[in-house]
């Protein structure tokens, strides 16, 4: 399986393979992670804004690998292992600290150079199912301090996503919950109020869910069928539902020469469904998709698997994000040509808040 990375890479977070000395942040095709790509095991990637963690597991022993921007190191320091990850199952990384989750304990530590802090513990039991970070025994953990938030057991959580100030929970049975702020209908409730408690999405009530993600202020939930439901702010087009203020952008594109462009009437009919905030959940539709596998939320942009193995992107796409090979943000979800183009079969995609990581195999070649 082969990692590969577009978007924002301001801090190396991407280190192109056979690329040195980029002078600019912006890559906006997708190229391939020279230091995760030589890897024989397998690879989990988490990213923030600046930097990027590679859980390595194999079955000699896991670790860590951080790339990107590390506080008083070098560019020869990043992507070298970690040795607090040692043995580690999980990992979660933020501006300033790393999670590592092991079997019977949960640290924190703050990530700097020469050497990494120590700054929390805690012991867990793992005797029960096991679940990916943020999730943890009793709880969940935040990327900065009080690390440890606890959870009712009776939730029977599996997935948990955090916004930058909200937070989307998925429990056994496929019900959604949700809770902190408000502000922007990221909770999904029909109200901009906030919940300091989990409360559940009740549009949802009866769709069974699969898998959650949250951007900064956006929510996204995919159905045990396949359907992608979104939610929340949609400044940016990231819910994939008609944006005013990429509308404008697109006409102003128009009408940039001397050439006058005037607005027809199916234009001025379509000004009426522009959505700003959209506070229930609601059905988007991919183009020639049947079926969602797995969905990530970037902070104003959207990346979707489908069951075919095809990445779609959607949202801003400033920094080249999206991957199609330009910094134009759109809100129409968008196949991504380059792993067509190279017969190659999807299989995750992880959001940075600027930056975009997906794995990928060579598609199978049908028999001659």
């Amino acid at each position: 399986m082969t990692w590969f990375g577009f978007g924002f890479d301001g801090f190396g977070q991407m280190r192109p393979a056979g690329v040195s000395g980029q002078a600019s942040c912006n890559v906006n095709t997708p190229v391939l992670i020279s230091d995760v790509c030589g890897s024989e095991c397998g690879v989990r990637v988490r990213a923030s804004w600046s930097s990027r963690a590679d859980v390595h597991r194999a079955r000699c022993g896991s670790h860590v690998c951080v790339s990107g921007f590390v506080s008083g190191s070098s560019e020869e320091d990043c992507g070298a292992v970690l040795p607090e990850s040692e043995g580690c199952t999980d990992a979660l990384i933020s501006e300033r600290y790393l999670t590592l989750s092991f079997t019977d304990k949960v640290e924190c530590w703050e990530i700097q150079h020469p050497q990494n802090k120590l700054v929390w513990k805690r012991e867990q039991d793992n005797t029960g199912h096991a679940v990916a970070l943020p999730l943890v025994s009793g709880g969940y953990i935040m990327p900065k301090p009080p690390f440890f938030r606890p959870l009712c057991s009776k939730l029977c959580a599996v997935s948990l996503a955090l916004g930058s100030e909200h937070a989307v929970l998925l429990t056994s049975d496929g019900t959604v919950y949700s809770w902190g702020s408000g502000s922007h209908g990221q909770l999904g409730h029909g109200a901009l109020t906030s919940q300091e408690e989990p409360q559940v999405v009740e549009a949802l009530w009866g769709v069974p869910i699969r898998a959650v993600s949250a951007g900064n202020w956006h929510s996204a939930s995919v159905s045990t069928g396949g359907d992608l439901y979104m939610w929340g702010w949609n400044e940016s087009g990231q819910l994939g539902l008609p944006s005013r203020g990429l509308e404008e952008e697109k006409r102003r594109r128009k009408s940039s020469g001397n050439t006058e462009q005037p607005i027809n009437e199916d234009e001025k009919k379509e000004a009426d469904v522009f959505i700003s905030i959209q506070a229930f959940p609601a059905l988007v539709d991919v183009p020639n998709v049947s079926e969602i596998s797995s969905i990530s939320c970037g902070s104003r942009h959207t990346a979707a698997v489908t069951g075919t193995g095809d990445l779609y992107t959607w949202g801003w796409g400033h920094y080249g994000q999206l991957g199609h090979g330009t910094e134009n943000s759109t809100d129409e979800p968008t196949l991504v040509d380059y792993f067509p183009s190279h017969h190659m079969c999807v299989k995750d995609v992880i959001c940075g808040l600027w930056n975009t990581f997906v794995s990928a195999v060579p598609k199978e070649q049908p028999p001659s």
